[in-house]
């Protein structure tokens, strides 16, 4: 490999990071929101409604049944209007938020709705409101299983941020497309791949450490 190549890996590096780690904040920024909202309407809920569990439901299921590059080409005009262009990492970070979005939306529900009923049903008996109780109880008694969430929904949007290197995305993705799969240099093609899984592994190793010090603290 060429010094000019070393440095263009070390760039769709940094490349792939930014979109991974902002798309997984924006991501977080509309997911989480919604997924309390889902755990709090549902049948079993603080708040059962449900009208509005269902419409969300439903939205949800439409949302992530929409594979990601049929999505993020559907988005380039919207991409276009909020970035100024449609190619490139900083506009790859658009289709993938919204991508992530129902995604997260689903683990935080999940997360929420593990908690057990009878700390609820205590807080409950305190007089707490449900805004008291989803900020000093739901979200707290779930913190391990939200940031083991946190290191799946990056796994993912990882593995989302390389598919959109087939349309320039750019990225360790864009440099698999266009130097191994187009110019046939299989060695750039196998040296992306396991930087992927490398950043997969640092993402889950770092997550699994962190949930383990939570639980800690918590017992």
């Amino acid at each position: 490999m060429t010094q000019e190549e070393i440095l263009m890996i070390i760039r769709g590096i940094g490349e792939t990071l930014k979109m991974t780690l902002g798309s997984t904040f924006f991501g977080y920024v509309l997911g989480l929101p919604l997924g309390i909202l889902l755990s709090v309407t549902g049948k079993n809920g603080l708040s059962p409604k449900p009208v509005v569990y269902k419409s969300l439901d439903i939205l949800t299921n439409i949302a992530r049944s929409i594979p990601f590059l049929i999505l993020l080409i559907l988005l380039i005009p919207l991409t276009r209007i909020l970035v100024g262009k449609s190619y490139g990492s900083t506009a790859t970070i658009v289709p993938l938020s919204i991508a992530a979005v129902p995604f997260i939306g689903r683990m935080v529900e999940s997360s929420l709705n593990e908690v057990d009923a009878g700390v609820i049903e205590a807080a409950r008996a305190m007089g707490l409101s449900n805004f008291r109780i989803i900020t000093g109880v739901l979200l707290p008694e779930s913190r391990v299983s939200l940031l083991t969430g946190v290191t799946i929904a990056l796994g993912t949007i990882l593995g989302y941020s390389a598919m959109a290197g087939t349309v320039g995305g750019g990225g360790l993705g864009d440099i698999a497309v266009r130097y191994g799969y187009y110019r046939y240099q299989s060695d750039i093609m196998i040296i992306t791949v396991i930087l992927l899984v490398v950043l997969v592994q640092i993402f889950q190793t770092v997550g699994n450490r962190l949930s383990v010090k939570i639980d800690r603290r918590l017992k």
